[in-house]
């Protein structure tokens, strides 16, 4: 079925998921799709470390070659698809769609997905 650019975007809105905004600096994504497991946690710039699915089978850092060479620290999350080429770009991982990684790997469906933020130990005085 042919999706307009219209639809896609009012069904965008309500998606359910994990988006840019809602990250802060070193929260954890755990998210499942149907082949593999990936595991990513918020860098200060912006940017990822990976863990898990490609990476772990590639046998290579969750690092893109670009950011190694510059001497950054991570992997940039390009958006989140439903398969086609319409790219949500602050969406970085929701259930029934696709994560799409800068150095352009692709995941397969996203299954499920779990946000996790540090908290920070209590003060014992």
């Amino acid at each position: 079925m042919f999706q307009s650019l219209d639809r896609l975007a009012s069904a965008a809105a309500v998606v359910d998921g994990v988006r840019a905004g809602d990250l802060e600096p070193g929260d954890c994504l755990v998210i499942q799709t149907r082949n593999s497991v990936y595991v990513l946690r918020l860098n200060a710039d912006g940017t990822f470390d990976a863990e898990g699915g490609w990476f772990a089978r590639r046998q290579v850092s969750g690092l893109s070659a670009e950011a190694s060479a510059k001497g950054g620290s991570g992997l940039r999350v390009a958006g989140c698809t439903w398969g086609g080429s319409a790219l949500l770009t602050q969406m970085i991982a929701a259930p029934g769609m696709f994560l799409e990684f800068d150095n352009r790997v692709r995941t397969t469906r996203i299954r499920e997905v779990r946000h996790l933020r540090p908290v920070a130990a209590p003060t014992i005085h």
